[in-house]
């Protein structure tokens, strides 16, 4: 087992910086921008040499951290729609 400093799923800025660009991106635009954020992502782990199982997973808590944003950002317009 590795030990991370900084596991994938709690880098709370990357998350919703992610999250954030993903909501904006549509489309083979945003299949590109997730395509290399995950290839930078691998090649920062393997820098720190970091297994292939490790980097797999710590990939895998990264994509549902961003999911998550995702989703309660989609919460958080649906409850400010229905405010008005």
């Amino acid at each position: 087992m590795t030990l991370l400093q900084f596991p994938a799923d709690r880098r709370t800025a990357d998350v919703r910086r992610c999250a954030d660009a993903l909501q904006r991106l549509h489309g083979e635009e945003a299949n590109r921008f997730w395509r290399s954020e995950m290839a930078q992502f691998a090649q920062g782990f393997r820098a720190q040499g970091v297994d292939e199982d490790e980097i797999r997973h710590q990939a895998a808590l990264f994509m549902n951290a961003v999911q998550m944003e995702l989703q309660y950002a989609f919460a958080e317009e649906g409850r400010d729609a229905s405010a008005y």
